[in-house]
């Protein structure tokens, strides 16, 4: 294995302040010299991945940038190493990862650089971050995936469609799309939580022959169309909702 290109030039750090007062206080991860990052480093990442951040105690957002990734690396108990780069003295191995920002972050999976971070993410953030580095790491036969951790508002939604209790399925996964909108894992179970709502009680085989009896009845062909694709026919529930978009006026599309 070889060093990236350019290792004997310095990084540029005019951008940065001067040093912060105090910079005495311990930072997590294996400190990265010329030395161990070939000797050491990157044989380690065949074994597992090896997170290496650039950050400077002059830039604060580095500072908790790393100290996050400290938390995370703990609370995953070896799954992978965490190795710092403190620009301030080791700016040529800096300049060899190609950092052009602080923070920045490369991962190394079985000796190749995977740049990852450009920008001070939060620690929920990273923790994304980091568990995708594990499923591409295991990928690649280094490491396993981290499990699946679900939110609790997930296990009690699952709890209550266990139960039968639609409507606390129902508030349960709002209330994990009010805390998290961007969530798509909630979004789809609150769509099926709520087609199972609209469908609970009702005689199937009566609304489809009432849906043929009256072609534009809109309420009575939604549900039919909700009975469709509760029963698994996709295709005709799908081509009845586009039926429905087109025969219906502006104001009721609204």
């Amino acid at each position: 294995m070889s060093l990236p290109p350019n290792f004997a030039k310095a990084v540029d750090l005019s951008s940065l302040g001067k040093p912060a007062p105090d910079t005495a206080i311990a930072m997590p991860g294996i400190v990265v010299t010329t030395e161990n990052l070939q000797s050491e480093l990157l044989p380690l990442s065949n074994t597992k991945p090896v997170v290496i951040l650039c950050w400077s105690p002059r830039s604060a957002e580095s500072v908790t940038v790393l100290q996050a990734l400290g938390n995370l690396e703990a609370a995953d108990n070896g799954k992978w190493a965490l190795a710092t780069v403190d620009i301030d003295t080791q700016a040529p191995v800096a300049q060899a990862l190609q950092a052009r920002t602080i923070p920045y972050g490369v991962v190394f999976i079985g000796g190749q650089a995977i740049p990852f971070l450009e920008q001070a993410l939060t620690e929920t953030q990273l923790r994304e971050v980091i568990n995708k580095i594990l499923t591409i790491a295991a990928k690649q036969g280094i490491g396993e995936e981290p499990a699946e951790i679900a939110e609790p508002e997930e296990d009690e939604a699952l709890a209550a469609l266990d139960k039968g209790d639609y409507e606390s399925a129902e508030a349960a996964y709002k209330k994990l799309l009010a805390r998290k909108p961007n969530d798509n894992f909630a979004k789809l179970g609150l769509a099926q939580v709520q087609l199972l709502l609209r469908t609970e009680g009702i005689d199937g085989h009566q609304v489809m022959e009432s849906a043929v009896a009256n072609p534009d009845d809109i309420s009575i062909q939604m549900q039919c169309a909700d009975v469709e694709v509760m029963s698994g026919y996709l295709e005709p529930g799908f081509e009845r909702l586009l039926r429905l978009v087109q025969i219906l006026d502006g104001d009721e599309q609204g």
